[in-house]
């Protein structure tokens, strides 16, 4: 999936300076994972079930 066909979104924890933030978007199969100061690089796709125990763990230790 190219990253043309993906809405992004910046992260609600991202700052307002622009820096350190990540963009994130939901495909089909995967939730994909970016760098905002670098849209140019490759993104990374973690799947669905992945991405639900990763945001409870964070949840959890936040």
């Amino acid at each position: 999936m190219s990253t043309t066909e993906l809405t992004w979104f910046k992260s609600s924890y991202s700052g307002s300076q622009g820096d350190d933030c990540i963009e994130v978007a939901v495909a089909e199969q995967a939730v994909c994972v970016r760098d905002s100061k670098d849209v140019s690089r490759p993104h990374f796709a973690v799947g669905r079930d992945g991405w639900s125990e990763f945001v409870a763990f964070v949840a959890f230790v936040a």
